[in-house]
């Protein structure tokens, strides 16, 4: 298990391959579809992104006795963000993206160029994520609506693992290839 500690750095990012199971600490924002619109539009970002991670969840998050508590805070399908994601990558020069189900070829090429990494967090595990969310550091964007809004959370060893590295590799990608060969056997 690798540690991924913040701050994080494009040095301790492309060192990471895919298959590497990482256990993240430190800041980690969310953020889904309306996040990566208003920011590729141009929107001002509430938050310093550099060499920051961008979680795609749209969390549970409830008040209880005047502070804000994680219930789940699973991952969201990443592909959604594609049109948006290799801009952002560039522009704000994030270090990692949280998802789940991987992502296309403009953002692993944006991953290699400008050393970012993609990580998956497993998916039906929103419980269990919650509880690697120690603190709730601020909620921006309220009026996209609470799932949309971009939330930052204090994690300490959240897990995922390396699904496209800095390198230009892709685990979607090879799987993807190995079925379609795996088909013609069929056919």
């Amino acid at each position: 298990m690798i540690q991924l500690i913040e701050p994080y750095t494009e040095e301790n990012v492309r060192a990471l391959k895919i298959g590497d199971m990482v256990h993240v600490t430190g800041v980690v924002y969310t953020g889904r579809d309306a996040v990566h619109k208003y920011l590729h539009e141009g929107g001002k970002p509430p938050v310093a992104f550099e060499n920051q991670m961008i979680y795609h969840c749209g969390p549970v998050v409830i008040k209880e006795k005047g502070k804000w508590v994680v219930k789940a805070a699973g991952p969201t399908t990443s592909i959604r963000e594609e049109p948006y994601q290799a801009h952002l990558i560039e522009k704000y020069k994030l270090r990692a993206v949280i998802g789940k189900g991987g992502m296309g070829p403009k953002t692993l090429e944006a991953c290699a160029t400008f050393g970012c990494v993609y990580l998956h967090a497993v998916g039906g595990a929103a419980q269990v994520l919650a509880e690697c969310v120690t603190d709730v550091l601020g909620v921006y964007l309220e009026h996209f609506g609470s799932p949309e809004a971009i939330w930052a959370f204090r994690v300490k060893e959240f897990p995922t693992v390396v699904t496209m590295d800095a390198h230009g590799n892709s685990l979607h990608a090879a799987v993807l290839e190995q079925s379609k060969e795996r088909l013609k056997q069929f056919a």
